[in-house]
């Protein structure tokens, strides 16, 4: 999670740029947006796979 984090919030910017907003503005709501929502899918995966009973 942390890593995905990290890649998009250092990669962002660049795309950013290419389109002509402000880097520094916009960058950090997506990153937010981005590592929210993975988290979120990855623990509901492991609750679905918990709930199955696939681990016991």
């Amino acid at each position: 999670m942390v890593a995905f984090g990290s890649v998009v919030g250092a990669l962002l910017p660049f795309g950013l740029r290419r389109l002509n907003f402000d880097p520094a503005v916009c960058s950090t709501p997506f990153v937010a947006t981005l590592v929210d929502v993975s988290g979120l899918i990855i623990y509901f995966s492991v609750a679905q796979v918990v709930l199955r009973g696939a681990l016991l």
